[in-house]
């Protein structure tokens, strides 16, 4: 048997439950997880918009939309609620002031001061919040 099939003496007797099964052709019979949701919902790959290009400005701009949304400014696309969550805030806070620091004296004014405003927004909005 080649190390590929063996199985780790700590494993759980039921892995073999969740190992693919292959038949004969080497296919694998299981489904995927897109397999089993309803596909009439999902948006096809063609309905997707196109990502937009890598810059500096979309970078800021994802992790201040992330840490809004973890301090309860934007609901949860999963429930629909705003729900507060004050340490993932003060991560993505963090990684934003690690990013103004490293870049410090590389970023053109336009870039300099979306990022200053960017963390002067969450930082107030941050002490404002009750929460964890």
């Amino acid at each position: 048997m080649s190390d590929h099939n063996k199985i780790d003496d700590d494993s759980n007797s039921d892995e073999t439950e969740t190992t693919a099964k292959v038949d004969g052709d080497g296919k694998d019979n299981q489904h995927s997880p897109s397999d089993v949701s309803d596909s009439d919902n999902a948006p096809s790959a063609d309905s997707m918009p196109e990502p937009p290009p890598a810059s500096f400005s979309v970078l800021v701009t994802m992790l201040f939309t992330q840490a809004m949304g973890m301090l309860g400014q934007m609901p949860d696309p999963a429930t629909g609620e705003a729900k507060v969550n004050k340490p993932f805030a003060k991560h993505y806070i963090d990684t934003l002031e690690m990013l103004e620091s490293k870049t410090k004296g590389n970023l053109d004014d336009q870039e300099a001061a979306m990022l200053n405003e960017a963390l002067h927004a969450l930082r107030m909005m941050y002490v404002d919040t009750r929460g964890e």
